[in-house]
């Protein structure tokens, strides 16, 4: 069976991460509090962060940037990780 975990960003149980998904404390945190399906979420989130704030995961600030939107989208801590101001999801496929 494997580990549940009360999902921070599901608001209910569900099954947990196999591992610490992210180094550090922080990776701890997620690893106790955010389900397997929460963190993918998280991943779909930021994809989208990424591309439409042309983050670059050569600069050394990247980390910072989405260490504060990951905090926002799985803990609801401060204002990022949310949607990008004008984003525009592309249009479904026929």
């Amino acid at each position: 069976m494997s580990r549940m975990v009360y999902c921070q960003v599901l608001k209910k149980e569900a099954p947990a991460l196999e591992q610490v998904p992210h180094p550090g404390e922080l990776g701890i945190r997620i690893y106790e509090n955010v389900s397997a399906e929460g963190w993918r979420q998280w991943l779909d989130r930021l994809t989208i962060i990424m591309n439409e704030m042309h983050i670059s995961t050569a600069d050394p600030q990247a980390l910072e940037v989405v260490e504060h939107h990951m905090l926002g989208f799985l803990f609801g801590e401060g204002e990022e990780g949310k949607m990008p101001a004008g984003f525009q999801p592309p249009p479904a496929k026929k």
